[in-house]
């Protein structure tokens, strides 16, 4: 969902990563992009990866990237079995995905953050929200919004409420079934991505 980079102004005035070092060095934080403590031989790499696309009308006229199933299958089923498997099984929800998702770039994209409601990762299921109030009520619902002022639920006949919040009144307690996913995307490695999606290709 980010910029396109191979057009933007600074990959495209860039020689040798002068300039795209800059904005990893500094980041920008409006946009959602942190900064980054890169090596100069890091930042040349990332460089020289942007600058190895042609820039085209379109962008299937770009080079593609090689392919991203280069791991280690037999390693992939053994790290998915210690860290997925008290919710995944190649036997179950996950049994021939494989062949479902044929791109091995899709189908990594797919297990390391799935889409609400897909395969791959969760059971279908979306955010709920419990907000319990002062007099000891609960609330449930599949949560909307939430930020440090208001909450916003849909209950289960359709009624949608919003509670104003201040500090921890009333209580918020959100329920996300991607939860694990995000809390993983912090502890991969590349070569980790790089097994379990190697692993994953293989259930057929």
């Amino acid at each position: 969902m980010g910029p396109n980079l191979i057009r933007g102004d600074v990959v495209l005035n860039d020689k040798n990563g002068e300039l795209i070092g800059q904005v990893l060095q500094t980041g920008r934080l409006p946009e959602g992009m942190p900064k980054f403590d890169f090596t100069a031989a890091q930042t040349s790499d990332i460089a020289a990866f942007l600058h190895s696309f042609r820039v085209g009308g379109y962008d299937i006229t770009r080079n593609r990237p090689p392919s991203v199933v280069v791991g280690d299958a037999k390693a992939g089923a053994v790290y998915f079995q210690a860290k997925c498997g008290s919710c995944h099984s190649a036997t179950g929800d996950l049994k021939g995905i494989g062949t479902q998702i044929s791109d091995g770039r899709t189908l990594q994209q797919r297990w390391l953050m799935p889409p609400a409601g897909g395969r791959g990762g969760n059971t279908g299921a979306v955010a709920t929200v419990t907000v319990t109030l002062a007099s000891g009520q609960r609330v449930d619902g599949r949560l909307g919004r939430v930020d440090d002022f208001i909450v916003t639920l849909t209950e289960s006949d359709g009624t949608q409420r919003t509670f104003r919040r201040d500090g921890d009144n009333p209580k918020v307690e959100i329920h996300d079934p991607l939860q694990p996913h995000k809390d993983l995307l912090r502890v991969y490695s590349d070569k980790d991505i790089h097994d379990v999606t190697a692993y994953l290709v293989t259930l057929k």
